[in-house]
């Protein structure tokens, strides 16, 4: 019988699994690292344990012991399918919620879990096994029938470490090795498989949920095919284009599977169906709870973290196979922190202002003014709806998207928000190769430039105290002047004539950050948040922000020779650049404060910088020299 819970994990699945803890009146117990001490999920926690990491295992199973705790969660990520936390667990004499370490161990290695689905009659995808100390990566394997493209990959870890699309005969062999040095550095295991890749598939994954009495149901299978460099973008259930012939195929594998290896606890076997021959490939197991569990949640009507739960404390599962029925259609889309359109590159910092849907099911521990870093994944949260039908859910998917909010920091909102508007993912085309090649258009600047300038002029006339210098347009026995407002291009905004620039507006709501205007008679809301150097607009999801035009730009310089002076006395803020460093015309050095007014120094020429001339929290002279880049040759 269980009554502590001990949740090793963080974020948005640490509240998910406290959620469930409290549903079944169990204890719930969260550990934190100092990072992490006002966390979300360390405030909601009945107790806490802080830890130095939360991949420290002995750390965490001492927090454990030390709490009273009677099991483990481990959530996903971090431990969750590590066979060593899990023996960890188990000589402790806790309950890991979750399979076995045997299991674990079984199905955590690609090349094992193979041979097991094999051995459980459970289709797979031709490959070899490339090992180390082979006289070459390809020579003497057993796959040299196999045609290319082929696909090179880690046996063990995920994640898409390790792995590689090989389309020619000489590229092979340093695919191999590239993707061993990988392997080893990532799981310290550099066994490789090099199997046939799949062009054009969908990826496919059944969820499976066993007790500890041999009980194996399915509760149907999820499509994940939206992926970047197999990374999870949109999830859904069940699966658009799946058969019932391929459904029963996908769903029979891996209950035999899971029976085969004994498994206990939720888990999901993922297959890839090939487009081109209509045959399905097991792919492995991931033996925990996955991220995308809440759309199966959705059409089935059960909640997986307390049927886990449940199993943990011996109990048998309270279904059949029978009783588990799919209802409508679900979709869930990953919330990062990560610039969509500038690469995909990680971003950080403190959200300002976090609004999420309220129509939706959002799993997420974010809020607003909270620290954002790059020490832990990006994934921020998750937006799940439901509907009669796909094409109702995805429709609502637009439209949750459309009013989640996130300020002080770029997230990929804007970017999920137009794959679940594109016709591609609306006619269920999208295959896992698809998002690699797309193009994915950005969407246009122009209507939050509008919102910018008009909630700027909106700030200036109605919510700011009144004083003879306001520059709000009145003016005595006439009609308001038009407004020039400097964003990153001039705009006028003539707020009595219902214009900015050449385009007509008319406002319908501003209160509490939300503006709501008719832009040439087509309603659009957007949230707004003005600053003294910015202007921060999120529309349908997608965050613009407009820097005002730095007033003393060019005064800082000593024209022509490279050197940046301070155009006024002042304090330094942060320097951005070390001697030495090469950088472009116009990059930023560093960030001067004067007269209450932070001011960037930029790069005058593209070169070397060869002088920094001030430290961070310098208090410096007007004209005082803080850089000097000598102007890169040829370019003089």
């Amino acid at each position: 019988m269980l009554r502590t819970v001990l949740i090793a994990n963080r974020g948005e699945i640490a509240l998910r699994i406290i959620r469930a803890c409290r549903a079944l009146g169990l204890r719930s117990v969260a550990i934190h690292t100092e990072l992490d001490v006002a966390a979300p999920h360390v405030r909601v926690a009945d107790d806490a344990v802080r830890v130095a990491s939360y991949l420290d295992v002995d750390a965490v199973v001492e927090a454990a012991l030390r709490s009273g705790a009677d099991a483990v969660h481990p959530g996903y990520g971090f431990l969750s399918e590590r066979a060593l936390f899990a023996t960890a667990v188990e000589e402790a004499g806790l309950k890991l919620v979750g399979p076995s370490a045997e299991v674990m161990e079984l199905m955590g290695r690609k090349d094992r879990a193979r041979e097991i689905a094999v051995a459980a009659g459970v289709p797979v995808v031709p490959s070899a096994q490339v090992s180390t100390g082979a006289t070459g990566p390809w020579e003497g394997s057993t796959g040299r029938g196999l045609q290319f493209p082929l696909l090179v990959k880690a046996a063990a870890g995920g994640g898409g470490k390790g792995m590689r699309i090989v389309r020619r005969r000489e590229e092979l062999d340093d695919a191999v090795a590239a993707a061993q040095r990988e392997a080893l550095s990532s799981f310290g295991d550099d066994t490789i498989l090099v199997e046939k890749y799949v062009e054009h598939g969908r990826h496919v994954e059944v969820q499976v949920l066993a007790d500890a009495h041999g009980n194996v149901v399915h509760l149907f299978e999820r499509d994940c095919s939206t992926q970047r460099r197999h990374q999870k973008v949109l999830e859904e259930a069940p699966a658009p284009t799946v058969s019932a012939q391929t459904r029963a195929l996908v769903t029979d594998a891996a209950v035999a599977l899971a029976k085969h290896v004994g498994y206990e606890s939720a888990g999901t076997v993922e297959f890839l169906l090939d487009s081109d021959t209509g045959e399905a490939y097991f792919l492995e197991m991931n033996t925990r709870l996955q991220v995308e569990h809440p759309v199966t949640e959705a059409v089935t009507g059960l909640d997986l973290v307390q049927l886990q739960l449940r199993v943990a404390a011996g109990e048998p599962l309270p279904l059949t196979q029978d009783d588990v029925t799919l209802s409508g259609h679900a979709i869930e889309a990953r919330v990062y922190a990560e610039d969509a359109f500038g690469g995909f590159l990680p971003q950080a910092g403190t959200t300002t202002i976090v609004r999420w849907p309220a129509g939706a099911r959002v799993d997420a521990a974010l809020e607003s003014g909270q620290v954002v870093s790059t020490a832990y994944d990006p994934m921020l949260g998750k937006i799940i709806v439901h509907g009669p039908d796909r094409e109702t859910a995805r429709r609502a998917l637009v439209d949750a998207l459309d009013d989640t909010a996130i300020l002080g920091l770029t997230t990929n909102v804007g970017f999920l928000r137009v794959l679940a508007a594109s016709d591609e993912f609306r006619d269920a085309t999208i295959d896992t190769a698809w998002l690699d090649t797309a193009t994915v258009e950005e969407p246009d600047a122009d209507l939050p430039r509008i919102f910018a300038a008009w909630t700027e002029v909106l700030l200036l006339t109605a919510f700011q105290p009144s004083h003879p210098f306001q520059s709000d347009g009145w003016r005595l026995g006439a009609r308001p002047a038009r407004v020039l407002v400097e964003l990153d291009r001039p705009l006028i905004v003539d707020r009595d004539a219902g214009r900015v620039d050449d385009v007509e507006v008319q406002q319908l709501l501003a209160e509490r950050h939300v503006v709501v205007l008719s832009v040439d008679g087509r309603r659009h809301q957007a949230v707004v948040h003005v600053t003294a150097h910015s202007v921060e607009v999120v529309h349908q999801g997608h965050r613009r922000v407009f820097l005002r035009p730095d007033v003393f730009l060019g005064s800082a310089v000593d024209a022509g020779d490279g050197t940046v002076t301070a155009p006024m006395p002042g304090t330094v803020l942060d320097i951005r650049v070390v001697e030495g460093q090469t950088v472009t015309e116009g990059a930023a050095l560093g960030v001067l404060e004067a007269m209450k007014m932070e001011l960037t120094l930029t790069a005058p020429v593209g070169g070397t910088v060869v002088t920094v001339g001030a430290t961070t929290g310098d208090q410096v002279a007007m004209g005082a020299t803080l850089f000097v880049v000598a102007m890169t040759e040829g370019e003089q």
